[in-house]
């Protein structure tokens, strides 16, 4: 991984780009556009929104203004719990496109395993993609046994796991369980929204790098093979989490950060969420 440009193979072959925006909790309107406008500007080629966001539309505006062609970004979108179902799936995505102004979308996930109705939601994922209106379909916040109960009445293998991934919460066994069965692992609140940047591993490694905290974190990710998506509204700050591809962390140092988990979850827990 040597610049923002590199890619990852998913299982499917459609090449997804390693770094990327994340926009939840960016104010839809001017907020999410000038972001989503800058970040590509800076190099980003991947935009990752979801449905529950209430921004999709601000998404869209954002990559038509950027001035990049469209096949060039990696749009990333997600349905949510209330939508999960067959037919309710195929309507929530068609209004995701609408919202995005775009005729496809290159990865569509489910949000969370909501019992009882994430297999149905798994099918409609499938007749969209066989469809050719998602390039890939994936999962956000899936445990083991939700893969496999999924993998056991699917005729496609989920391409993408997004889930809560930092070094305080490793995953270790979930992602082994990933990359034995071809599905990318991608980090959801890499940063912790901020509540690590201050511990002194994570200090000490940065200036070694002559850089931030918030760097190392991010180079970690990338190092774990682990698809990574900050989120930032602030233009120095899009600028400054892309900036780690003219640095490496040593074993040891990976080591070190590995050793920072504690199983801590800032978001909830898919085993015990109440959808």
């Amino acid at each position: 991984m040597q610049n923002l440009n590199d890619r990852t193979t998913l299982n499917n072959g459609v090449q997804m780009p390693w770094f990327g925006l994340g926009v939840y909790k960016a104010e839809e309107g001017d907020e999410v556009i000038q972001s989503v406008q800058h970040a590509i500007r800076h190099g980003y080629r991947s935009i990752d929104t979801a449905s529950f966001y209430g921004n999709e539309e601000g998404v869209g505006i954002g990559i038509r203004q950027s001035g990049i062609p469209r096949e060039d970004i990696f749009v990333t979108t997600k349905v949510w719990n209330d939508d999960q179902g067959y037919d309710s799936t195929l309507n929530a995505f068609e209004e995701s496109r609408r919202h995005l102004g775009l005729d496809t979308v290159d990865l569509y996930l489910i949000h969370w395993p909501v019992s009882g109705k994430y297999i149905e939601t798994w099918r409609a994922l499938e007749h969209l993609y066989e469809k050719g209106l998602v390039r890939a379909i994936g999962v956000c916040n899936f445990q083991i046994h939700h893969l496999k109960d999924l993998m056991a009445n699917a005729k496609i293998v989920p391409a993408v796991n997004q889930v809560e991934y930092h070094p305080r919460l490793t995953q270790k066994e979930l992602h082994r369980f990933c990359r034995e069965n071809g599905i990318q692992l991608e980090a959801w609140s890499p940063l912790m929204r901020g509540e690590i940047l201050k511990e002194e591993t994570l200090v000490k490694i940065a200036a070694n790098h002559g850089k931030t905290p918030a760097q190392v974190i991010l180079r970690w990710d990338l190092q774990h093979g682990v698809v990574t998506i900050p989120k930032s509204v602030r233009p120095e700050r899009i600028e400054q989490n892309a900036d780690i591809f003219d640095f490496e962390l040593s074993q040891e140092e990976m080591e070190k950060i590995d050793a920072l988990n504690q199983n801590h979850r800032i978001g909830p827990d898919p085993d015990h969420f109440d959808f």
